[in-house]
């Protein structure tokens, strides 16, 4: 068997938290394109806590909850032209681009900046929450936008619930009423569809009782990216992949900080019995979507 591995590069769109910081200068991230947000070190001879660098990821819980108040954003701001000379060096294969879901416009510019480079690409993604009525209008000009200089599959992120799916099996009810509310539509957009935001170890679950989940077969090097579900699924199956963020994030980290509780600061490829222990938890939570039996 071949494995595949996609290098992503993620372009932001929405002024959200990414990251934090506590006072001092930015760091920026040489990945985030658009409006990135991010942390810097603990500053020399303070106390540990605050915002650690390294396992920041930019839920954002931290700064309304802070007893102090010391936590504040940072804005970063890349130009896109340098990504376009990014993906011309030919070792990217995909972009994700988070959007709002509302405002097109901020969109159209950012595409004229990379048409030009995403003949190199194997993959577009497009990352958006639910925005009400608006949503499926959104997503079809958007789409409209790309399809002339749109030589690669692509795929719609239905960002149900943002990063939350480590706080509790409800979490993921947002995410899947997103994909319910867009299987119930007719003039959807071309393309993948999978779920993120708010997924978790119940989201699979959830999408099969509603007859949302489905497996799609592509042939390789084509465009032609249409689902096709199989007879026990429902005509409204839709969703074919799940993005798994925080929850994927805790259910390792707790490996790691067992690791770390018995060896210190090291790297898990150093310990074998830990990496195995991690690589079982995420095969036990991708394989409900690879239709992949740990068992057998």
């Amino acid at each position: 068997m071949m494995m595949k591995i996609f290098t992503f590069v993620k372009l932001n769109l929405i002024q959200r938290s990414v990251h934090w910081t506590v006072q001092g200068p930015v760091k920026p991230s040489a990945l985030q394109v658009q409006y990135h947000y991010t942390n810097i070190n603990q500053q020399q001879n303070s106390p540990m806590g605050g915002v650690i660098n390294e396992r920041c990821y930019g839920c954002g819980r931290c700064s309304p909850v802070c007893p102090y108040d010391k936590i504040r954003m940072a804005l970063y701001t890349r130009d896109a032209a340098v990504t376009a000379e990014l993906l011309k060096r030919k070792d990217v294969d995909a972009i994700e681009i988070h959007t709002s879901g509302r405002q097109t416009a901020p969109f159209e510019g950012l595409w004229d900046d990379l048409r030009n480079s995403t003949g190199y690409l194997k993959l577009v993604a497009v990352s958006l929450p639910y925005s009400g009525d608006s949503t499926i209008s959104s997503m079809n000009t958007m789409y409209a936008m790309m399809e002339p200089h749109l030589p690669c599959l692509n795929l719609w992120q239905l960002d149900g619930r943002p990063m939350s799916g480590d706080i509790g099996r409800g979490a993921t009810r947002e995410s899947i009423a997103f994909a319910a509310r867009l299987a119930a539509v007719e003039d959807k957009p071309h393309g993948f569809f999978q779920l993120a935001g708010g997924t978790n170890a119940h989201t699979v679950e959830g999408l099969k009782k509603k007859g949302l989940f489905q497996t799609t077969l592509v042939a390789e090097n084509s465009k032609d990216n249409r689902s096709m579900p199989p007879s026990t699924a429902s005509s409204h199956a839709l969703i074919g992949g799940i993005a798994y963020g925080g929850y994927a994030r805790k259910i390792v980290g707790r490996v790691l900080s067992s690791m770390q509780s018995q060896h210190g600061l090291a790297r898990i490829e150093d310990y074998p019995e830990h990496l195995l222990e991690a690589l079982a938890n995420a095969l036990d939570l991708v394989g409900t979507v690879k239709c992949y039996d740990p068992c057998t």
